[in-house]
């Protein structure tokens, strides 16, 4: 045995706890970034097809130009979304989803339809329980 080697058998005890923490980790990473503002509207639009940077700012409402990078770049380095950078002046980006955002986009689809078939409901639930609270 080498020196500065521990003789006991507990230095390696719980890596396996540690290795399971880990990955709760990475998948609660995941899951925060899809389940942030921006990430699932981006996706689902992708999914339509490719679009611009100008095109995808124009169709969400609301974003800055900084959120809507951020969450591009994001989306990218998960391997799910694309970038093409085309060598015209002014410089043109497109985007798009790769296969393992077509698969995500298979799991975002029904609850992208759900929310589209009850938006309605809810909204009045809302303003029945605004109503009430105020």
């Amino acid at each position: 045995m080498e020196d500065g080697t521990s003789r006991s058998r507990g230095h390696t005890e719980g890596t396996g706890r540690l290795v399971e923490r880990t990955q709760t980790c990475e998948i609660r990473d995941l899951l925060d970034r899809l389940g942030d503002k921006w990430s699932l509207l981006v996706v689902e639009l992708l999914g339509r097809g490719t679009r611009r940077f100008s095109e995808l700012r124009r169709e969400i409402d609301g974003v800055s130009q900084r959120m809507l990078t951020l969450t591009l770049r994001n989306l990218e380095r998960d391997g799910l979304v694309t970038r093409t950078v085309h060598p015209v002046v002014p410089p043109r980006v497109d985007y798009e989803l790769t296969a393992l955002g077509r698969s995500l986009l298979a799991a975002v689809d029904p609850l992208v339809a759900w929310t589209r078939a009850h938006r309605d409901q809810i909204a009045s639930a809302r303003a029945g329980y605004d109503a009430a609270a105020g």
